[in-house]
This record gives C-alpha cells, structure tokens and sequence, in this order.
C-alpha cells in the first residue's frame, strides 16, 4: 500500500499545475441579429496560467450537437479574467430555437459551465 501512496503523491504533484486552473467557464453571452446571421459575444472565465494551460477557444452548438461557429482564442489572458470576445457571421437555421455557448481549454479540451440563449 506504501507504494500506491507514493506513485499517487507523485502523479498529484506532477499534474497538480495543470488541474489546479480547471475547465474554462462561460460566465455569461449574447446573441444579437445581424442580418441573416448573428453576432455572438461570450464572457469566459479561466484560470489562465500561460501558454501551457489558458482558455483556447469557445463555441455556438445547437442541442442535437451541431457546431455552429468557434472563436478560436489566440493567447492566454492571464491578466483579464473573465474577459469577452466576439464572433460575427453565425448563420443559425431556421427551427433552432435555442443554442449553447461553451468553451475549452487547452488542457481538459471542451466542458465547464455554458450558457444557453434563446434564438429570437
């Protein structure tokens, strides 16, 4: 039992840098009509601890799954927590009636907390 401990103790402190910022969170996002499409605008909340673990992208799926559009986030926002970002030109089909915002980071990949809007 001695060496289980040790080997646990072990992998927790080798991997506890990249578990202790967690999944990135949508905290809050709005959809507004443009035209034939829409502009999206999501409120991200991460723990970001630089290059090697930062909140990397977010997303607009529909509830059977269907990506609709990503923001693709192009460096760690380690200093502007939570911060909000924009994505115009999200063509959202007719009969959709309410769409998920969710986000991922570039450790656990996509989960955490999402926001769901009502298509108007």
């Amino acid at each position: 039992m001695t060496i289980f401990k040790t080997c646990t103790a072990v992998l927790l402190l080798t991997w506890s840098p990249f578990l202790l910022a967690g999944k990135a969170d949508v905290v809050d996002a709005t959809l507004s009509s443009s035209g034939d499409s829409y502009r999206v605008s999501a409120t991200v909340k991460h723990a970001d601890e630089g290059w090697n673990h930062y909140a990397d992208a977010w997303r607009v799926v529909t509830v059977d799954g269907t990506v609709l559009g990503t923001r693709e986030l192009a460096h760690p926002h380690v200093n502007e927590q939570p911060f909000t970002r924009s994505l115009s030109g999200v063509v959202i089909p007719s009969g959709i009636q309410e769409v998920h915002i969710e986000a991922r980071d570039s450790v656990h990949g996509w989960g955490g907390e999402r926001v769901t809007l009502p298509v108007k």
